[in-house]
């Protein structure tokens, strides 16, 4: 039987009705209006007061995990405590942390990573009332889904090469993401804690391992990974700064917030963004190339890529040159070498899509090509409510696919662009399936998927 840490703070930093929460961390999620870097963070920074306070400001950090999603399959998460004195670090010994939104599970494998270490403690107590590691979860669980994993560590009396020899240990890969939670300067009035927080927000953003905690209540968390990012040598990016005097609060006396993204430089991800183009290039070209041969019509250079060769799932969509659809056929099962497969599809997409004619030659040199590269699909949760169900969605991040008794429909995560609302773009697909749009039942089923998508525009695929 499964050993779970409640929510302790659910009705008092975040709305303990999983509904209101699930809105209220999209709001802040949506406030976000700039896309990122395109490089994949590695390190968050972010506050930890109730939502009304600093949500904002966190959002604008875990917004930027939505286009690695799907890679992301465990986060460790550090903060300071605040309720109990603690020497060290402490690891729990529950199984899973609950909120409204559902279980975590713990990394067991994490925990048992750190065995031995001395200035780590399995400790339930420093856990049981702790709000700065607790908040950050409905947005992980947002953001995530239920596909990661949780490590979280409460940080109490603990040196800078204590912290860092952990956050070394678990660093891992692309699969694992580190969460660093603290909040800014507290109860100095409006203006000079905006001065002291451009100061704290330039040292950490300068890597800096002598934080205090007038500083950051979390600056014994902070020190520790800030040096090991100094030795993984990342960059730090300020995503927003504000006090609660901004958000919600009282502005003679104020707590600071603050939003960073710690990534890998730019050149690290060069050859990996290159090798991604390439590929894209080689699906588009192959795809162009089909329909074209089929039209009898000049085809194109394709360039190789080794990953054609492996197994893998694509869908190709046609758009006319309106921007309409004019086609759309795929594969949710990896069952042929990529070559073969979008070879197939955009064949399929332009002759065999039932709710259109057959392309025709004289149409060619305004269709838009679109290659959607499928990763592997995740089952959901069995949900009672269409509501429940929804919670589960990333909205712009995930294709879901719905199965009921032999009834089957998908929809890419570009069907977002047009039905943004969770709620349509459910209904929408129960209507793709041929069922009501307001049917459920116990037995419907709901997977998610992401996909790597490339386009090519019209002018590219001229005969």
């Amino acid at each position: 039987m499964l050993s779970v840490r409640p929510a302790a703070v659910a009705g008092t930093f975040y709305p303990a009705d999983a509904v209101a929460l699930q809105s209220q961390v999209r709001v802040c999620l949506g406030e976000v209006l700039t896309p990122g870097s395109g490089v994949p963070p590695k390190l968050l920074i972010v506050p930890h007061a109730g939502y009304v306070y600093s949500g904002p400001v966190a959002g604008h950090a875990y917004a930027r995990l939505a286009p690695w999603a799907a890679q992301i399959r465990r986060v460790v998460l550090l903060g300071p405590t605040h309720r109990v004195a603690l020497r060290g670090i402490a690891v729990p010994t529950v199984d899973a942390f609950e909120t409204p939104l559902g279980r975590v599970r713990i990394d067991g494998e994490a925990r048992e990573a750190l065995a031995g270490l001395p200035q780590v403690v399995l400790d339930d107590r420093a856990h049981a009332l702790e709000h700065s590691l607790e908040v950050q979860l409905p947005f992980l669980q947002t953001v995530l889904g239920t596909s990661f994993e949780l490590l979280p560590l409460a940080v109490g009396d603990a040196g800078v090469a204590d912290v860092a020899e952990v956050v070394e240990r678990l660093w891992g890969g692309d699969e694992t993401l580190i969460v660093v939670s603290s909040d800014l300067s507290h109860y100095l009035p409006y203006d000079d804690a905006r001065a002291t927080d451009r100061t704290t927000v330039a040292r950490i953003a300068a890597l800096a391992t002598d934080l205090d905690g007038y500083e950051a209540c979390g600056a014994h968390a902070l020190n520790g990974a800030l040096a090991a990012a100094r030795q993984h040598g990342l960059q730090a990016e300020l995503l927003d700064l504000r006090n609660s005097g901004d958000t919600a609060g009282d502005r003679r006396r104020v707590v600071g917030y603050a939003a960073l993204a710690l990534t890998a430089p730019l050149e690290d991800t060069a050859a990996a963004d290159d090798d991604e183009a390439q590929l894209g290039a080689a699906l588009l070209s192959r795809a162009r190339n089909s329909i074209a041969a089929a039209l009898g019509l000049a085809r194109q250079p394709e360039p190789s890529h080794p990953a054609l060769a492996a197994v893998g799932a694509t869908f190709v969509t046609l758009h006319d040159a309106r921007g309409e659809l004019r086609g759309c056929i795929g594969r949710l099962e990896a069952v042929a070498s990529l070559e073969d497969d979008v070879r197939r599809n955009a064949v399929a997409a332009a002759f065999d899509d039932p709710r259109f004619d057959p392309l025709q030659a004289h149409e060619w040199q305004h269709v838009r090509v679109e290659v959607s590269l499928l990763d592997a699909a995740e089952q959901l949760p069995a949900a009672r409510t269409r509501v429940e169900a929804m919670r589960h969605l990333r909205p712009h991040v995930d294709g879901v696919i719905l199965e009921w008794r032999g009834r089957r429909a998908t929809f890419l995560p570009q069907v977002w662009q047009q039905l943004p609302e969770p709620q349509d773009f459910i209904a929408a697909l129960l209507r793709k399936a041929g069922l009501a749009a307001d049917f459920w039942a116990d037995d419907l089923r709901l997977h998610r998927y992401r996909v790597r998508h490339f386009e090519a525009a019209a002018s590219m695929v001229a005969a």
